[in-house]
């Protein structure tokens, strides 16, 4: 069976069969009529994340965190070289954890793990020591998922290899540290969409293998949105979401140049809807890059951002 075929085939099936966890409905509440558990005073059906880049220049990642709370997140997500930084100046990861869950807050994902992905096995095992060092600092924090960023996968990647290292480091981070690497795609990258990032993770055969697609770099790697709709969303740890500006080319667009959701021209009602019927139940997280964004107030853009995604969400009627 094709890969196409088998992904939309077994959608309805894991969707209807699933008994999901603490975020979900089970399928007898369905039956039962009981409403799903809704976040944000009802407004949203997926926890709403802050991923730190949003707010880059607020200063420490203690900061990051007091933004993320104030501003009335659900969850946040840091980057590696926070965690590292907070770690030096002295901060303990296990203790910042616990204040983000005794505020009401969890950490979905960690950006990320950088070259985990390399050309050879040579490069794959000179690689681990730093991969499980970022691996330890998030599983510190509270962090269920990890990104595995195909950042040096090489221009030629050779498919097989690349889904054998993305299943041992499934292994790895499950048993050495109780948190799932969840593979990401990237237009600048050489594994660009997120078909290319299926295709590693069913390639990689490991039960656990996740990805994470982002609504801006769907769009500006071409991929498109229409293979949404044929997903489980079981196979998606987050989803990373944000908008493309109006009035510029495509093949312009840069990571600085994503936009508050609603602000810009991607039909994102229609992908909230297409992404609720896959039966994701994990973060929608707000990414953006933007430096028009970084030269303001973070406490303002993090409550505008929330404000603006939770208006999208409303308008997809999800």
């Amino acid at each position: 069976m094709k890969r196409r075929n088998f992904i939309k085939n077994t959608t309805a099936f894991s969707i209807a069969a699933t008994t999901v966890g603490c975020a979900n409905t089970s399928a007898t509440e369905v039956k039962q009529g009981i409403k799903e558990k809704r976040y944000q005073n009802g407004r949203s059906p997926w926890p709403i994340c802050l991923d730190t880049a949003t707010i880059r220049t607020a200063g420490t990642l203690g900061k990051k965190v007091d933004i993320a709370i104030e501003a009335g997140f659900d969850a946040i997500e840091p980057w590696d070289m926070e965690l590292a930084a907070f770690e030096k100046e002295g901060g303990n990861l296990k203790e910042l954890g616990k204040k983000i869950r005794d505020n009401g807050l969890f950490v979905p994902s960690m950006i990320g793990l950088w070259n985990c992905l390399p050309e050879n096995e040579a490069a794959f095992q000179a690689s681990l020591p730093e991969t499980k060092n970022r691996l330890r600092m998030a599983s510190e924090i509270g962090s269920q998922f990890a990104q595995a960023i195909p950042n040096k996968v090489g221009a030629n990647y050779d498919t097989k290899f690349v889904a054998s290292c993305y299943w041992r480091l499934i292994d790895i981070g499950i048993k050495e540290y109780n948190i799932t690497p969840a593979l990401v795609f990237v237009k600048m990258f050489p594994l660009k969409t997120m078909g290319q990032a299926v295709a590693v993770a069913l390639d990689s055969n490991h039960p656990k293998a996740k990805i994470i697609p982002d609504v801006y770099h769907m769009y500006i790697s071409e991929g498109g949105f229409e293979g949404l709709k044929m997903m489980n969303g079981d196979l998606f740890a987050i989803f990373q979401f944000n908008d493309a500006p109006k009035g510029m080319k495509l093949e312009e667009m840069e990571d600085k140049h994503r936009v508050f959701p609603g602000d810009g021209m991607l039909p994102l009602p229609k992908i909230l809807k297409d992404l609720k019927q896959t039966g994701f139940k994990g973060c929608v997280s707000l990414e953006l890059y933007n430096p028009d964004y970084h030269a303001q107030d973070p406490l303002f853009i993090a409550k505008t951002g929330l404000e603006k995604t939770l208006k999208v969400i409303e308008e997809a009627g999800v």
